[in-house]
């Protein structure tokens, strides 16, 4: 039995395997929101006080802050780790692959971060010490592009996703890097009050653009650059080089549809805020 997914070298079949790695991974960060945060009456508590937790909201859209967020995360990350997408990601199409770095690093940990209540003691200590510089907009868009980089290099990935442990790492790596990119985001720091939806958009623009060398290398190349993909027994007849090809593309393509999502949310609480905001014309 294996505990996480890895490169297994044997044919893909569709029978259910058992990675309980993943499930006491998934398990201990659900135990640790709840044990921090609870879920309880506040996941069934009504959420028309949008502002209660710190967050503009429309109506009918559940605060920051609200465990529902959390759960979403949490089942996209189980989604990305395990059978069947975990397995085929590990070691047999790149394709899934990206699809995983894209729910692993970019889908869960908005949500997850969403989930958390704004104001907590927790996260005041963020604004301090070594996650307030990891967290800086600047330096979060240049950690989170250099994992992109790094985890989808041919010697990194070859070599890592041949063991459990070195693609144990490579989720991790992403899903770090995913929290250290929306922090800023999501997790609005005191220390930051310029960082606002304007600059918070700007930020999401130039991510968009950053990846570009990544997705033209995987994308454009003549030849398969993964010897763990083209190498292993295909699935359905995909070629390796087709199967590249589809995971450039989704990464350019399930990158922006996260992204260009996030600016549009963006977009309407930047004009909840211009709306909300009284008239500062007087008369006399």
């Amino acid at each position: 039995m294996q505990w996480w997914c890895a490169a297994r070298g044997s044919a893909w079949t569709w029978s259910w395997q058992a990675y309980p790695g993943v499930w006491l991974f998934v398990l201990a960060i659900g135990l640790a929101y709840w044990r921090f945060f609870g879920f309880g009456r506040r996941l069934t508590a009504r959420h028309g006080g949008a502002h209660a937790e710190g967050t503009p909201g429309g109506r009918g859209v559940p605060p920051r802050g609200w465990p529902g967020w959390f759960l979403a995360g949490l089942l996209c990350l189980w989604l990305g780790l395990d059978w069947p997408i975990g397995a085929l990601g590990a070691g047999y199409l790149a394709s899934v692959h990206m699809l995983q770095f894209v729910l692993i690093a970019l889908v869960a940990p908005p949500l997850i971060l969403l989930g958390v209540p704004a104001g907590r003691p927790e996260l005041r200590a963020g604004s301090r010490g070594l996650l307030r510089l990891a967290t800086h907009p600047l330096i979060a868009l240049v950690l989170f592009n250099l994992v992109i980089i790094f985890t989808h290099l041919p010697s990194v990935v070859d070599s890592l996703m041949a063991s459990q442990l070195g693609s144990f790492l490579i989720d991790m790596v992403w899903l770090t890097g995913g929290v250290v990119f929306w922090w800023p985001i999501i997790l609005d720091s005191p220390a930051r009050p310029g960082f606002g939806n304007p600059m918070k958009i700007g930020y999401l623009i130039l991510a968009t653009i950053v990846n570009t060398g990544t997705f033209l290398y995987l994308t454009f190349s003549e030849l398969p650059i993964y010897s763990t993909y083209e190498l292993a027994p295909p699935v359905y007849g995909i070629s390796a080089r087709d199967d590249q090809t589809m995971a450039g593309l989704l990464m350019k393509v399930g990158t922006a549809a996260v992204l260009w999502t996030a600016i549009g949310v963006l977009f309407y609480l930047w004009y909840l805020e211009d709306s909300n905001e009284p008239s500062s014309t007087s008369h006399a």
